[in-house]
């Protein structure tokens, strides 16, 4: 069908694919969801209230389902509003700085990966490594390895992931400096000095995942989770790093700058902190792009700790359990629960941080930094030390 296009157009397109399906269609689609289904249904159920439901489509009462109207009001309202720039602010950076808060979180989408790389031929399973090899065709053309589950194949994706994400700290930044009002450089201060804080706690805990699995390819991390040890217990990062886990989870959700963590915006005292200036698309882009980075954090936590699109004992040619025959499942159902599998955990974990967001109230800004410091930090420190010290050992 496509033998009239050269196989870099070929890969240019499949990669097109690849970044609308993944980009667009399912990370702006789920963080655009979480502005209703999280902002405001979840917490209407966790406060007891009702939540959005009255607004309906041309008058018809079956299009009030779970305030799916609201949802769309809001969009056409952000994009009507009138764009304001405040008198005295820097035009420049007020609006390059949406798009430093908003960008870095769709690119490190780039090296996260949804399944392993597609065998043209058959899958065969090695009985004791578990490793999968890619073997012969059913032509006898030699199988091979394809990338289609992956945006690009990074050999330092995870290096890749954080230093795009560090570059939202300049939006934040520059984005209070440059709307020339008080509130919006104390949250763009606030904000700056979380994130520094914090991403060292994620730098450390990382190091201990990088000493147990000795890559920074993510896709190879995914590959090391599916073993066993002793035999029966899937290696995820959680199981051999769970302090890192938790510590990374805290940290990430510190990241994205979202409640309890949310000092940057605190409505309390600053008004909307480093937002406060902004208004139509823009306000929206950079209140979009903290739902996308939450969405991010996610992503990376299920493919550091929670096995990203492994299910346990699950290989290419079928289920293989402990002191069992194996279960043989067509590789095309193996793809699509591999994949349900991450989108599972991702989706499970945004689910996690909304409930935190919704049930535990706003730290203190001084609370925050004694967190980070005085308590993330040291136990980060000690859970490196003790990884190298096991490690050494075996």
């Amino acid at each position: 069908m496509f033998d009239f296009l050269s196989p870099t157009m070929i890969e240019i397109l499949i990669t097109f694919a690849k970044v609308i399906a993944i980009v667009f269609l399912f990370v702006m689609g789920l963080a655009s969801m979480m502005t209703l289904l999280g902002d405001r249904k979840q917490s209407a159920k966790i406060q007891n209230r009702v939540g959005p439901n009255r607004a309906m489509l041309f008058g018809l009462p079956f299009t009030r389902f779970l305030g799916i109207p609201h949802f769309i009001a809001d969009g056409i309202k952000m994009i009507l509003k009138e764009n304001i720039v405040p008198a005295g602010a820097h035009k420049g950076l007020h609006l390059i700085a949406p798009a430093l808060v908003f960008l870095p979180s769709l690119i490190g989408w780039a090296g996260v990966p949804f399944m392993d790389f597609y065998c043209t031929g058959s899958i065969v399973v090695e009985p004791n490594t578990y490793r999968e090899i890619c073997s012969v065709g059913p032509a006898g053309e030699p199988g091979v390895w394809r990338n289609y589950f992956q945006i690009m194949n990074f050999n330092a994706g995870l290096l890749f992931a954080f230093a795009i994400a560090a570059v939202s700290v300049y939006g934040a930044a520059i984005a209070g400096w440059a709307s020339n009002s008080k509130f919006s450089l104390l949250g763009g201060l606030r904000s700056s000095a979380q994130m520094i804080s914090y991403e060292v706690s994620m730098g450390l805990c990382l190091a201990g995942v990088l000493m147990i699995f000795g890559t920074l390819d993510l896709n190879e991390m995914a590959r090391q989770q599916g073993y066993l040890l002793w035999g029966w217990l899937p290696m995820w990062g959680i199981v051999v790093q769970p302090l890192g886990f938790f510590l990374f989870f805290l940290a990430g959700m510190a990241e994205t700058k979202r409640a309890p963590f949310d000092v940057p915006e605190g409505e309390s005292e600053i008004v909307a902190g480093y937002i406060t200036e902004y208004s139509s698309m823009k306000f929206g882009i950079m209140q979009l792009g903290e739902y996308v980075a939450v969405v991010f954090i996610s992503a990376l936590i299920a493919v550091l700790f929670l096995g990203a699109w492994q299910v346990p004992f699950l290989y290419g040619d079928g289920f293989h359990f402990p002191g069992a025959d194996t279960i043989h499942i067509p590789y095309f159902a193996v793809i699509l629960m591999r994949i349900g599998s991450i989108l599972t955990k991702i989706v499970f974990l945004v689910w996690l941080q909304f409930m935190m967001r919704w049930t535990l109230p706003r730290f203190r800004y001084d609370q925050i930094m004694v967190l980070g410091w005085k308590i993330l930090l040291p136990l980060s420190l000690a859970n490196l030390v003790v990884t190298a010290f096991i490690a050494a050992i075996l």
